[in-house]
């Protein structure tokens, strides 16, 4: 079914409806119209890295783990069976009857925010601090959702519009203060290509202002940027709650009434939460039309249609109850998680042979910690591999000992004993074994959204929990080889005493319900590692921003003006890769680039391929150089593959102060490699660049 015959049904189906019943379909859990044939309806439902809440369901790596993987076409596998996923619960929850939360279709992912400051509590859901990989990665996981089919798969919904990074505890009635010429060029730029280039079927309204007005009720952002200027073909949601903030804690409005009304006015379909409640006092008030409140229902009855709600014989049907955690999706997870980790550092240590008689201590609080596994806004697996349990069953032949050695962030009170301090069970396993892989890091009871807990959210320094920091230390003190795995959705510094004396860094992220075998692949080298970082990682004692300048000065790597703890596009492998013989093909402004690759190690590897642009322009500054396309691609040792990559034009233009995005008067500079090209990432990699210039 096409968009124009699904919203022709759309308005059919409105025009016979009273303007009560017209409201109450404008509410996210909206009731039934029994005369009509329309079955209730709860739009909220999440699937950010498998479908979430609502049960077990594939937990693939958290977005950001996803992100590191560098591998666009991935991401649109993982989509794709996370919404047959989605389909498989949707029919057993309409054969049964059930229309509650997290049963619908309409999944509110993926969060497509830029990662602009590493404090940022829920940066872990976002594909990082890049416009480009951002958009290139949020693209294929809204098409991966949403399918090519006749009818939408499953409707993903692009969050949250816009200029919304933190901070977390301020973001019900905070004023993000940004200029044309950023929004154009960072926050802007993944959401255009939502639209444009995905379709996507749904836009997320963030809680906070931009600019002074509401992100739910504003008239630059929806009416002029998203509908006018894109042609946003689809329904606009606010985030829970934010229809409230209009009046309550922005104070935009002085009533809910005349914030309801405001917020449809300027295109706002759905409300999460109640406030739209309130437009039955707004209607009677004369605040909003019939026209207006038919608009707003039309949008969201055309999703439904385009889902298949209302077919005699609803579409994707037949996708049966076992798929659901599948050994398909098991093994797709297993690939990911192992494409996600960044090996950091590398003494020529790793991989490790696990044939030997070893004695392994496997210590910290993330050894068998299942929550760091799943990270937020996550489902449940019906199969959790620990990161002990993966190097248990990788090292059969090694004696393991397994300890917590400190709990996540302080000591517990133990009410026969006073504090309960666990580093002395972590150093004596230590003390005693050949190699101490310590567990480090967070996990979403520490980072992630805020909820009222002074704890969780943002975070507030870059270094360890003091508690980690100190058991690290001591392990250091106690055992020549170490390996350090984080797992944690931001930057962490490990402190110059564990970072020199640690004989391999790797960071994980939330690597999903597989890590602990991915981690074990990758440390006994059946897999190389080939994540790269999706962020930067700041030295923990470096001067940053305040989380509350939304300014790109002095962030991301684009702008950067301080050297790094680890570049963006920064990570290790067991195997290099070479560059050569790049050929391009002009199209229009956009550029075709044919670049032989080669693996010179002695594996098989994935090398991901990153090509970043300097574009001059006697108009504007522009950054020293930006991600403007990636690939990746599997390599045999000694094997040369020629690889085609597409640069749309769109990420060679620079950006004027008014937000103008022109094509360059002067000379583009392509670099091409595994890593972008500044002094820090070639001093870590040793590596070198292919460089070409475009007139």
């Amino acid at each position: 079914m096409n968009y124009s015959e699904a919203k022709e049904k759309a308005a059919s189906l409105v025009s016979k409806m009273t303007y009560t019943e017209i409201i109450s379909q404008l509410l996210y859990n909206s009731p039934a119209i029994d005369r009509l044939n329309i079955k209730e309806y709860n739009w909220w439902n999440e699937a950010l890295h498998g479908v979430a809440r609502a049960g077990t369901a594939t937990v693939f790596p958290q977005s950001i783990g996803l992100a590191a993987a560098f591998n666009p076409s991935l991401i649109g596998t993982v989509a794709a069976a996370i919404s047959t996923e989605g389909r498989a619960k949707y029919n057993q929850s309409v054969r049964f009857g059930d229309y509650d939360i997290y049963k619908g279709l309409t999944y509110w992912s993926p969060n497509i925010n830029i990662f602009r400051d590493g404090r940022w509590g829920r940066g872990q859901e976002t594909f990082g601090e890049d416009p480009c990989l951002t958009a290139t990665l949020g693209c294929e996981f809204i098409k991966g959702l949403q399918g090519d089919g006749e009818f939408l798969k499953a409707g993903a919904c692009a969050k949250h519009f816009a200029v919304h990074s933190g901070p977390e505890k301020s973001r019900h009635f905070f004023n993000a203060e940004v200029s044309k010429k950023d929004l154009y060029e960072t926050y802007l730029p993944a959401f255009e290509w939502a639209v444009k280039k995905a379709g996507v079927i749904g836009i997320m309204g963030a809680y906070n202002r931009t600019n002074g007005e509401p992100c739910c009720a504003h008239t630059e952002l929806m009416e002029k940027i998203l509908l006018t200027d894109w042609g946003f073909k689809g329904y606009y949601v606010s985030d829970c709650g934010a229809i409230k903030d209009i009046y309550a804690h922005h104070h935009y409005t002085e009533t809910a009434a005349e914030a309801a009304a405001t917020a449809v006015k300027r295109g706002c379909d759905l409300n999460c939460g109640s406030a739209y409640q309130s437009l039955v006092d707004a209607y009677e008030e004369d605040l909003i039309t019939d026209e207006e409140l038919k608009k707003a229902a039309v949008n969201v009855f055309t999703v439904r249609y385009l889902l298949g709600e209302f077919e005699e014989e609803r579409p994707y049907s037949d996708v049966p109850y076992e798929k659901l955690d599948c050994e398909e999706h098991r093994a797709l997870n297993l690939k990911t998680s192992e494409e996600t980790f960044v090996l950091l550092k590398n003494n020529n240590f790793l991989p490790l042979s696990n044939d030997k008689e070893l004695k392994i201590a496997v210590i910290g609080p993330n050894a068998n910690n299942k929550t760091a596994l799943e990270g937020n806004y996550n489902g449940h697996a019906s199969k959790y591999v620990t990161l002990a349990d993966g190097i248990r069953e990788a090292f059969k032949n090694a004696k393991i000992s397994v300890e917590a050695g400190s709990h996540l962030i302080t000591e517990k009170k133990n009410s026969w004993s006073g504090f309960e301090n666990m580093h002395s069970s972590g150093v004596a396993a230590a003390a005693n074994s050949d190699i101490a892989i310590l567990c480090l890091g967070l996990d979403r009871t520490i980072e992630g959204e805020e909820n009222g807990a002074d704890m969780v959210g943002d975070r507030q320094s870059f270094f360890l929990p003091k508690t980690q920091q100190d058991l690290a230390e001591k392990i250091c003190d106690v055992c020549e080889n170490v390996i350090v795995v984080v797992l944690c959705g931001s930057p962490v510094d490990l402190g110059e005493k564990v970072r020199n004396h640690a004989k391999a860094i790797i960071h994980g992220w939330y690597p999903g319900a597989e890590g602990g075998t991915a981690l074990a692949n990758i440390i006994t080298g059946k897999v190389s590692p080939s994540g790269r970082l999706p962020i930067t990682f700041p030295y923990g004692d470096s001067v940053l921003p305040a989380i509350e300048d939304y300014s790109m000065a002095g962030r991301t790597y684009r702008y950067l003006t301080e050297k790094p703890l680890y570049p963006f596009g920064y990570g290790l492998g067991y195997s290099k890769f070479e560059f050569s013989n790049v050929r391009v093909l002009r199209k229009v402004k956009s550029l075709i680039l044919y670049v032989d690759v080669k693996n010179t190690g002695d594996m098989e590897a994935l090398a991901p391929i990153q090509i970043y642009a300097s574009v001059k322009d006697s108009r504007c500054t522009s950054p020293v150089h930006q991600l403007c396309a990636l690939d990746k691609v599997s390599l045999k040792p000694g094997e040369t593959k020629t690889v085609e990559i597409f640069v749309d034009g769109y990420w060679l233009c620079a950006v004027t102060d008014e937000g103008e995005r022109v094509y360059p008067d002067e000379e583009i500079t392509l670099y091409v490699g595994d890593r972008q090209p500044d002094e820090r990432s070639a001093e870590l990699t040793g590596s070198k660049i292919l460089t070409v210039k475009i007139l």
